[in-house]
């Protein structure tokens, strides 16, 4: 009996496993564009492309302002994906994008932030990676951060249901911030999103994190970056 309760409590954790490890849905094939797009457009910009299974941006200054976005939108979910930015380089990701003609995915979608630690500017804490860009930072001291041309491993919960966002970092926890409400405007009244915001680098985002459904954005922020193994799961 004992053998059986074991190999009965081995046998539920394995399916409990194949079940969550089936939950998760590849939004980047690898191979293709399909399920992509750019900001306000069908087509992906020149400047993007897939070898080796990653998706890859390649600044050439050819065009500017060439996020590519995913079709689909999204409301709860969370979000898996790797990345390796060059030396020097700056990227985001960002969610609850709407497009919306005359701005960018970065006036309405909060960013993850992508960058070279090491030797990208960054204009303060706030701006590091995996910091929420102009936002949250990470106060978690065992994070770890691998240098350009190197991958780095992101999660990004976001559960509207629990007005929760959580980013973990390497397999570390970063941080937790709240998707809505009073914190949230707080945090955003100190930001370069804030209406009416004096900053010399106040950015004019009257809709900046108001949308609970959006699309998913990676940015072009005219550096060479890859990403890939990008899956989501819907919560």
């Amino acid at each position: 009996m004992r053998y059986l309760i074991i190999f009965f409590l081995t046998s539920l954790s394995f399916l409990n496993f194949k079940s969550d490890k089936n939950n998760w849905t590849y939004i980047f094939d690898g191979e293709t564009f399909n399920g992509w797009q750019s900001y306000n457009d069908d087509q992906i910009g020149n400047q993007w492309s897939i070898n080796n299974g990653e998706l890859i941006f390649t600044n050439d200054d050819s065009e500017f302002s060439q996020d590519i976005l995913t079709e689909k939108e999204y409301t709860s979910f969370e979000l898996s994906l790797e990345w390796n930015v060059s030396k020097g380089g700056n990227s985001g990701i960002f969610y609850g994008v709407k497009e919306i003609p005359k701005f960018s995915s970065f006036s309405t979608g909060p960013e993850i932030q992508i960058l070279d630690n090491d030797n990208g500017y960054a204009g303060s804490d706030l701006e590091y990676a995996p910091s929420l860009f102009d936002l949250v930072k990470s106060e978690n001291m065992n994070l770890k951060f691998n240098g350009h041309g190197n991958w780095n491993h992101v999660i990004i919960r976001i559960d509207h249901k629990n007005n929760l966002g959580t980013v973990k970092f390497n397999g570390e926890l970063a941080y937790t911030y709240p998707l809505s409400g009073p914190e949230w405007d707080k945090l955003v009244s100190q930001s370069k999103f804030a209406p009416g915001s004096n900053r010399p680098d106040a950015t004019y985002a009257p809709d900046f994190g108001k949308f609970k459904t959006g699309k998913i954005a990676l940015q072009d922020h005219s550096s060479d970056v890859k990403f890939r193994n990008i899956k989501i799961k819907e919560l």
